[in-house]
């Protein structure tokens, strides 16, 4: 194999292991692979192949296998090793009338394979592809793995069981998907729950963030760019759209995309076909697309700030997700869950939240959705000083805005009229407790510390008259 200049790999030096039976291929693919940079491990059969698997302390992050040997072919090496392609991946190599072996080796889950006479620099785009992709699998299965209990959806309220059915029957379809809802109410949890039922959930859930990267980046990030396509561009890259390729691109908050960048999206949709910023070859994708916006499209479409046709193109089965103040009944479970999750990182076990303030939590209007509960939760396992979380903590977080990323965060607390009783009192107390305080650190200015509670001068004076509060009382 003649000497072709592939990008070295990052450290730490990866591992390869090449399994053939012929001599001369190994040497040859030992040899540039070792130039290259890589470790790699050679096996002549499968049995020696399973010695090299079976060993905990050898680390692989990738597999050139051959599928026509004596013996045990790779194919059937594969259907053995069920779980294999889904830890690393694995590029099959075929020879002369074994393409429809190849062909069934990427449908076991092999991530793709190279006829036999590859050239090095064909090798070394499926080994850089491999790879990237490679890391977000990984990066996937330690989501579920470690943080599955953490992100998965919770509710018994009737509109989350409706969301439930709706991602079930839309998930086994190859449908593209239009994820609709406020910010904080869990878009890209839907879209994972989508991916993970469908048949693309062995391959990578790959995200972008269309509001996150700058207008003129977005079409670098997505398609990919050659090296030289522009200032920067040191190396080439691939975009989104190779790397979701098998699995599922995830276009979170795509209404922010620009409209040159719509234009080649809708193009690519259509055709399957794309070309990387600053490149000429026209390179195919096979990824479902899933979107996701907390914006109005439609109007946004006939404002000319979208893309009509883009829109109907994404907006296929629109699944939309509900706010939490729809759905107060959900609370408590929701307070539990991420409280128990906490609860165990931060090592407090025995804490316990009052009734009172989860009634608190429950009347709460959670401007910030599920993502204000959730940073609500995380900082009452961290400051709250005793076993119980009380009302006072509640609304002393919710009212300074520390369990809340919404900046018109108020401090007015609902009761209904007629209530009383001790929920009532807590309430009371610990609404008196904050103006107090916040007064104090205001040096009893009435319009910083208005300023700081959220609410206007004449409201503030209303609740110190209510609680008789005064500078000398």
């Amino acid at each position: 194999m003649p000497r072709n200049p592939v990008t070295p790999p990052a450290e730490p030096q990866r591992t390869i292991l090449v399994v053939d039976d012929e001599a001369k291929v190994r040497q040859t693919l030992v040899e540039f692979l070792t130039d290259e940079g890589y470790r790699v491990l050679e096996a002549a059969d499968t049995r020696s192949a399973d010695a090299l698997l079976a060993d905990p302390d050898v680390p692989l992050d990738l597999v050139l296998l051959d599928v026509r040997m004596p013996g045990e072919d790779g194919v059937s090496f594969l259907k053995r090793h069920g779980e294999l392609a889904q830890r690393v991946p694995v590029l099959v190599m075929s020879g002369h009338g074994t393409i429809e072996l190849a062909v069934e080796a990427v449908r076991l889950g092999a991530f793709d394979f190279l006829e036999k006479g590859f050239t090095p620099e064909r090798l070394g785009i499926a080994l850089s592809r491999a790879f990237e992709v490679g890391v977000l699998r990984r990066q996937n299965r330690e989501l579920k793995e470690g943080l599955s209990a953490l992100y998965r959806i919770v509710g018994t309220s009737r509109v989350m069981e409706e969301l439930r059915a709706a991602i079930r029957r839309a998930a086994p379809t190859p449908a593209k998907i239009l994820v609709l809802g406020e910010n904080g109410v869990g878009k890209e949890l839907v879209a994972r729950a989508v991916h993970e039922l469908s048949p693309r959930a062995a391959g990578a859930f790959v995200r972008l963030n269309c509001a996150a990267i700058p207008r003129d980046l977005v079409e670098s990030e997505l398609f990919g760019h050659e090296k030289g396509a522009f200032t920067g561009a040191t190396v080439r890259k691939q975009g989104k759209l190779e790397l979701a390729h098998a699995g599922t691109l995830f276009l979170d908050e795509v209404g922010d995309m620009n409209i040159d960048a719509q234009a080649k999206l809708l193009r690519a949709l259509e055709s399957n076909e794309f070309e990387r910023v600053g490149g000429t070859r026209t390179l195919s994708f096979d990824a479902r697309i899933i979107a996701a916006t907390n914006q109005d499209l439609a109007r946004a479409a006939e404002a000319g700030a979208f893309r009509r046709d883009l829109f109907y193109r994404l907006n296929v089965v629109p699944i939309t997700v509900p706010p939490l103040r729809e759905r107060a009944e959900d609370v408590p479970l929701l307070v539990e869950h991420y409280l128990g999750y906490f609860r165990e990182e931060y090592g407090r076990p025995d804490l316990r939240v009052s009734d009172e303030a989860l009634e608190l939590m429950r009347r709460h209007r959670w401007p910030g959705n599920v993502r204000e509960l959730r940073n609500l939760a995380e900082r009452l396992v961290i400051m709250t000083p005793g076993d119980t979380v009380t009302a006072l903590e509640v609304a002393g977080l919710l009212a300074d805005g520390t369990g809340t990323q919404a900046p018109e965060m108020s401090l007015e607390l609902e009761i209904e009229e007629g209530e009383g009783g001790l929920l009532k009192r807590s309430l009371d107390a610990a609404e008196k407790e904050l103006v107090r305080r916040e007064l104090e650190a205001a040096g009893w200015n009435v319009s910083a510390a208005a300023r700081a509670l959220g609410i206007d001068r004449a409201n503030l004076h209303r609740k110190m008259r209510r609680y008789a509060l005064t500078r000398n009382g």
